[in-house]
């Protein structure tokens, strides 16, 4: 009984939402076990708009952020490629290639990906600067049971890490919507403009997340210039 209770107890303090501000995840080592699994009530979302910050000096396959359910690996999974400023996106399953992105190493990047159910329609920004508009996948939303990794590509519901595919670095200011969220706001995002509005599934002022492996919180590094 006393196990139980502790055990009930370790639970409630790994669900309760933390103020990350001035933090960020440090993904030390390449690995098919660490990575950070971010906690959310939303089980049903007909749009998604998902932004962060990374710094790395990566150049093969990496995932940053992956959503996966029962039925699809790849529900929403923002994958960078060995390619300088390629980025493989998913929605649904349904993946396409992104190009051109002037995509910079060793040194923060601000990324944003928007999808939307009703037009199929998937956007990319770095650094505030926009992709195509390109079509992915539509007619479906994306269903619970959700569960959202950031630094693995889930290749199953919850698991099937690769370590080739793992992100080395660090990442900050994770934020997720139900909804596309405007230009004007991915520009606030982008350049830290005063009145930013912070994601209403994913908030990084009040995150719920627990992390496995060697990921460590630290004071964010912003470089001087």
């Amino acid at each position: 009984m006393v196990l139980l209770l502790l055990l009930g107890l370790l639970t409630v303090c790994a669900a309760t939402p933390r103020d990350l501000s001035g933090k960020m995840f440090t993904f030390p080592q390449e690995t098919n076990t660490a990575h950070v699994r971010l906690t959310t009530s939303r089980q049903d979302l007909r749009a998604v708009t998902v932004c962060f910050r990374s710094f790395t000096e990566l150049q093969r396959d990496h995932s940053f952020f992956s959503l996966a359910t029962p039925s699809a690996a790849n529900d929403f999974l923002i994958y960078k490629t060995a390619a300088d400023d390629g980025f493989h996106m998913n929605a649904r399953n349904n993946f396409k290639f992104f190009g051109g992105q002037n995509y910079k190493l060793n040194t923060w990047v601000s990324i944003c990906s928007t999808w939307d159910a009703a037009s199929g329609l998937m956007q990319l920004w770095i650094d505030g600067k926009p992709s195509s508009r390109i079509f992915v996948s539509s007619g479906s939303n994306i269903n619970g049971p959700i569960i959202i990794v950031l630094g693995q590509d889930q290749d199953n519901h919850g698991g099937g890490f690769n370590a080739k595919q793992s992100f080395v670095g660090m990442m900050s200011d994770v934020h997720m919507w139900d909804y596309v969220i405007s230009l004007h706001e991915i520009q606030i995002y982008a350049h830290r403009f005063v009145g930013f509005t912070p994601g209403n599934v994913l908030n990084w002022r009040e995150l719920e997340f627990q992390t496995v492996g060697r990921v460590l919180i630290e004071d964010e590094q912003w470089s001087i210039t």
